[in-house]
């Protein structure tokens, strides 16, 4: 499993990213790709930079008009994250049903990745 990390931001976070030598294999800024979301082409560079078929990525976002949407429409799996004021306030129901999964929290994900994988195994 490759873990990356990709978002609007600038180039400068990503080099502050990059020196925190966090435990990820990718990192990525709209900045430094020249594309930014909800565009589907950033999330066209997510799979290029995964290395994998976009059926094996998932992206875990916090909005769904930003994030979770336009990751789909290139067939990237879902998961949303409810936090903050873009994770509440906006629905979007048939967005939100083709989420693998809908979590209140990142400390949810590890567990939730590893029963999916274990059924799929």
């Amino acid at each position: 499993m490759r873990v990356g990390l990709a978002g609007n931001q600038t180039a400068r976070a990503e080099q502050i990213l990059k020196a925190l030598a966090l435990p990820v294999d990718v990192i990525g800024t709209s900045d430094s790709w020249g594309v930014e979301k909800p565009s589907v082409a950033f999330f066209s560079r997510v799979i290029e930079e995964a290395g994998v078929p976009a059926a094996s990525v998932l992206y875990v976002g916090d909005r769904l008009d930003n994030d979770v949407k336009p990751a789909q429409q290139v067939g990237i799996a879902t998961a949303l994250v409810r936090r903050g004021p873009w994770g509440n306030n906006r629905r979007d129901p048939v967005v939100e049903e083709q989420c693998l999964f809908s979590l209140d929290g990142l400390h949810q994900l590890p567990a939730l990745v590893r029963e999916y994988n274990a059924t799929r195994g």
